[in-house]
């Protein structure tokens, strides 16, 4: 389960998703790239290159609203292809039990909480 903690200033809750989501994924990545570094390279430089022209058409005043629409599209498209390369335990999002989620809610108050107190007495 992830737990959320402070930041070291004390002014956020942080919650640690990168050991749980993040490093898996890159942990699969680079394992399909060793399988098949061709494939998975090709799938990488064009799912950029989508990335790249959804970011311009979402920056270019001269863009049209369909364009930006297509040029989503396509980076969903390539991102959807990177993904299939990796396990399906790593494609979902997480999900918690009734009694985890109040746990994690739980935390997240009381972290919350404790900021907003900290806060007002420092003022």
């Amino acid at each position: 389960m992830i737990r959320p903690t402070l930041t070291a200033d004390g002014h956020a809750v942080r919650l640690p998703i990168a050991d749980a989501i993040t490093a898996p994924l890159l942990d699969a990545l680079a394992v399909a790239y060793a399988e098949d570094p061709e494939a998975v390279g090709r799938l990488l430089t064009v799912h950029a290159a989508a990335v790249l022209d959804h970011d311009y058409a979402e920056c270019s005043d001269d863009a049209t609203d369909y364009e930006r629409a297509m040029r989503a599209a396509q980076a969903d498209g390539t991102r959807a292809a990177l993904l299939d390369e990796l396990p399906a335990e790593h494609q979902t999002d997480p999900r918690l039990s009734p009694d985890d989620a109040v746990t994690l809610a739980t935390r997240l108050t009381k972290h919350a909480a404790h900021i907003r107190n900290t806060r007002s007495t420092r003022k």
